[in-house]
């Protein structure tokens, strides 16, 4: 059934990791090759990574691989946002008025050196590090490495070629430079930057802030967040714009400067940090940017996934969940073709590209709600509402954030249309304090999904109106 003997995996960050660990248990004959050292034997640099939330959609394909229990053991369940006040009043906003909905803080190295190992742990499964790939003949599908270490350089033919080598990825560079195909590419970036920050443990190595919670102090223009690490320390990420508003990246230039834009703005978050200094101007700022592109594949024999695919900002949480839920559906589309890789890759990549898309804009959406909106009391007006529909009918109602983030039975275009028709209504309900608020949660339900079957029906969003 295999037509693929074969399969090459440029790049053993999560995505990549997972592919190998799938692609051996199916018996392919399967090789990765990474450009940086294993994470799993050197130090890595602070500072360049914001931490991950695991939810369903990632869940799903852990599962699929068996390793479901072992993620979730290195997690720490996030029931909610906990939103701080410029004046340190906290209040706990709950993801999801059904009972044991939440997301998980995972570490990215954590997670990524254990699918390094359980992938490796298999026979036809193997890994290369330091092997920078320069070039690749998607034609003939030979890639080219250089070892970082002796600057040897080797070549590598083979059937198959997956390219999940992030948001720089070779492949998706050689089907831009080498202009044998119409492919299309933009990359965008926010005014926004990021810098990684911390909050250190107690001395008695525990956690100073609730730990079941995601923190977010919401300033408008800017915010910082804070999710929990096993090892009783937060990692708290400054989102600033580089230049524009009163405080930035390039006037936050002095100690004295950055002491006073965050005893000023997070009087309660800077008394739990007392390495800010030194950190803010040792670690590095990051960019914040959107890909998309496509296609994804040429004639069926080599494909981009995950991040080199379809790179968005961190604001949903669903980064890795997206590329982990590309796993799942490619599996899938494989089971769907009885191995052939050619449809598959074909067929996997326009089903595909319309939730990655749409993933991609909600991500943008969810960065406003984030640093404005959640502190608003309409926003917030809108939350309780649903949190009463939620819990009266969890079976039936379902807000925007929980069609992304917990029904991973849907597609994320579908999650968002619909979610966005709901959220249309409910704030125009709102905003117009309609007498249908006071209804019993069943009735309301029932006119919000009508309206909604209308909104959806007018954006000819046809095949997901009645719901």
């Amino acid at each position: 059934m295999k037509t693929q003997k074969k399969i090459l995996i440029i790049g053993a960050g999560l995505c990549g990791s997972l592919l190998a660990l799938r692609l051996g248990q199916l018996g392919y004959n399967v090789k990765v090759m990474e450009k940086r050292p294993d994470l799993r034997e050197s130090e890595l640099k602070a500072g360049r990574s914001i931490n991950l939330a695991l939810s369903n959609r990632g869940l799903k394909a852990l599962k699929l691989v068996g390793l479901e229990n072992k993620v979730k053991s290195i997690c720490i369940p996030m029931n909610g946002r906990m939103l701080h006040d410029k004046k340190g009043i906290t209040k706990m906003s709950k993801y999801s008025g059904r009972n044991k909905e939440y997301i998980n803080s995972v570490s990215r190295e954590l997670l990524t050196s254990l699918l390094i190992t359980e992938a490796e742990s298999i026979e036809n499964v193997s890994f290369e590090f330091d092997k920078n790939c320069n070039e690749i003949d998607f034609e003939k599908n030979i890639a080219y490495f250089i070892d970082n270490n002796t600057n040897k350089e080797s070549k590598y033919t083979t059937d198959l070629i997956f390219g999940t080598d992030g948001a720089g990825s070779t492949l998706r560079k050689n089907y831009f430079s080498k202009n044998k195909f119409l492919f299309n590419f933009s990359r965008n970036f926010l005014s926004h930057g990021y810098k990684e920050l911390t909050i250190p443990p107690t001395d008695k190595g525990k956690h100073k802030i609730e730990k079941n919670a995601l923190h977010i102090w919401p300033r408008g223009d800017y915010m910082i967040i804070a999710l929990p690490n096993m090892d009783g320390s937060f990692t708290v990420t400054l989102f600033l714009s580089y230049n524009e508003g009163k405080h930035n990246f390039s006037n936050l230039s002095t100690a004295e400067s950055v002491n006073d834009f965050f005893s000023s703005e997070f009087p309660d978050a800077i008394k739990l940090m007392p390495n800010l200094i030194d950190e803010f101007f040792k670690n590095p700022t990051g960019p914040l940017g959107t890909i998309k592109c496509f296609p994804w594949q040429y004639k069926g024999k080599n494909m981009i996934l995950g991040d080199a695919a379809h790179a968005i900002v961190p604001f949903y949480g669903q980064g890795m969940n997206a590329s982990f839920e590309d796993i799942f559906e490619l599996d899938k589309t494989l089971n769907e073709n009885n191995g052939n890789w050619a449809k598959t890759i074909k067929t996997f990549e326009k089903q595909r590209k319309l939730n990655t898309d749409a993933i991609a804009d909600l991500a943008i959406d969810n960065f406003h709600e984030m640093k404005n909106h959640v502190a608003n009391h309409i926003f917030q007006e809108k939350r309780s509402l649903e949190m009463k529909l939620e819990t009266k009918l969890p079976g039936e109602y379902f807000s925007k954030y929980s069609l992304v983030t917990f029904r991973e039975d849907i597609g994320y275009f579908e999650a968002m249309n619909r979610g966005r028709a709901q959220d249309k209504y409910i704030l125009k309900m709102i905003r117009s304090k309609s007498p249908k608020l006071k209804l019993s949660e069943k009735d309301l339900n029932e006119i919000i999904k009508k309206e909604c079957n209308l909104i959806l029906k007018e954006q000819n969003y046809d095949s997901i109106q009645n719901y």
